[in-house]
């Protein structure tokens, strides 16, 4: 029986990390590329029999991940898969001020995580198997703030929009071809991450809307990584999946 490959970034915690312990456990081919390998993986890749791949790969540097990407697809086979899917989902939030305190290199590293690296690695993924006849599929996770703007967010909010965006594009491309990927922009939820952390922590003069991520904490309105995970890859798994190019799992 052929299995699928997934190729996710941002694998070492959070939602990554739960949606990469899911795929293991249903005993996928799964390459996972993050800053940092996470030794828990492994030990589950050899609990489950699933093939896995950890690269540490600084996705600050998107032009080095990508041509990784497509040179190692280029020695895969497709005839022994039965589908491959790329799930771009590492990102960074930039220090919560506002843009007139940013500094560039912060804001530069936010853009070329959140935004330079999925297009580029988009880029490798298509090219490399453009004449693959099994089905294809991008996945790139968006947030609600890549179409809502917040004060103290300008980094993280141009890099999702301008994922969203790319993504509508990259949907037009793939149509125009026989066998074009399924593409979407998916917006997760609201998740209990470091980054809803950092959202709790920032200072309230800088950030306006400290208090409505103190009162999600504490009305108990956050997804778990794990449940968010499963309803991500759920969505991944739709019939329907890439029909609309940006989505957002509450509906």
């Amino acid at each position: 029986m052929k299995t699928q490959l997934y190729i996710l970034t941002g694998a070492s915690r959070g939602m990554g990390l739960a949606m990469a312990e899911q795929l293991l456990q249903t005993g996928h081919i799964l390459l996972c590329i993050s800053r940092h390998a996470n030794p828990a993986l492994n030990r589950l890749a050899s609990a489950t029999g699933a093939p896995l791949t950890q690269w540490t790969q600084d996705l600050a540097d998107g032009q080095a991940a990508s041509e990784r990407l497509k040179a190692w697809l280029q020695t895969q086979n497709p005839t022994e898969l039965a589908s491959v899917s790329l799930i771009n989902n590492a990102g960074v939030i930039p220090p919560i001020v506002p843009l007139s305190q940013a500094k560039p290199a912060d804001l530069a590293q936010a853009l070329r995580v959140g935004l330079e690296a999925p297009l580029q690695l988009c880029a490798a993924f298509l090219g490399a198997t453009a004449n693959w006849t099994i089905p294809r599929k991008v996945l790139n996770i968006s947030s609600g703030l890549g179409r809502s703007p917040m004060a103290s967010q300008a980094g993280y909010c141009a890099a999702k929009a301008g994922m969203d965006h790319f993504t509508r594009c990259m949907a037009l491309d793939e149509a125009l071809r026989p066998n074009g990927a399924k593409v979407c922009s998916l917006a997760p939820g609201v998740i209990d991450t470091d980054m809803q952390v950092q959202l709790r922590g920032a200072a309230g003069e800088a950030f306006p809307d400290q208090a409505k991520f103190l009162g999600l904490k504490a009305q108990g309105l956050l997804s778990s990584p794990a449940h968010a995970a499963a309803q991500v890859l759920a969505y991944l798994d739709r019939p329907d999946f890439g029909h609309q190019p940006v989505g957002d799992v509450r509906g």
